[in-house]
């Protein structure tokens, strides 16, 4: 869901241009990683405490997730600051990639801790799970491995991080003109529906974007059938 509108909420000329690259970030990454879910739709009106959102939709429900799609979760995840970066320079950066950073975070987490996707680490499984029976759902994490471990640990989250950040820093910088033209459409519109985002990329690069459908087709399908 994208939260109801926050029409009220009046940013400053500066935070709007800085929400349309952002959100432009996230949009031009999800519309070329083969393996993201489908960008539904993009839009620079603030909802809920998020100044913009970028909106992907999958065909069909899913139950579980192969690498690949929680890799390229990360790649999208990244976009919004690497616009920020590309477009303002690194010390330019605001706190607006804050809940990107941590969702990327805990998913790097799962995926070494919990689902064994780290080849250092191997398929094994790091820090039990224990539901307090005074806090209902709220769940403790009981670190059951060494000092040593941990480090390991931090070092593989660290590293699928930096991954997603050098992929997604690639895609920006390759396709500038295109991270601008959705930046300037976002701020005469304020919505855009992943189609036109489709438009932007055909008209500003000379990616096919019929065979970039196609792929996310193939990906989507892939997905389904590994469930």
């Amino acid at each position: 869901m994208m939260g109801s509108e926050r029409r009220s909420l009046v940013m400053s000329e500066e935070e709007k241009r800085l929400t349309a690259y952002h959100e432009a970030g996230h949009a031009l990454v999800a519309v070329l990683v083969p393996e993201a879910d489908p960008l539904h739709k993009v839009t620079i009106i603030p909802r809920g405490m998020a100044l913009g959102l970028t909106q992907q939709l999958p065909l069909e429900d899913r139950y579980t997730y192969p690498r690949t799609y929680l890799e390229a979760n990360l790649l999208v995840l990244m976009g919004g600051r690497l616009a920020e970066e590309f477009v303002f320079g690194t010390n330019s950066m605001t706190t607006g990639a804050g809940n990107d950073l941590e969702r990327a975070t805990e998913l790097a987490r799962k995926m070494v801790c919990e689902w064994g996707m780290s080849k250092a680490m191997g398929p094994v499984t790091f820090g039990k799970r224990e539901e307090s029976i005074f806090l209902g759902k709220e769940f403790a994490r009981h670190q059951d491995y060494s000092e040593a471990t941990a480090v390991q640990i931090d070092q593989e989250i660290r590293r699928f991080i930096d991954v997603a950040y050098k992929g997604a820093s690639q895609l920006i910088e390759a396709h500038g003109e295109v991270l601008e033209a959705i930046a300037a459409a976002l701020l005469e519109h304020e919505v855009l529906d992943g189609e036109e985002i489709y438009d932007i990329l055909g008209e500003y690069s000379d990616v096919d974007v019929e065979e970039i459908k196609r792929q996310k087709g193939r990906a989507e399908q892939e997905v389904t059938e590994s469930v």
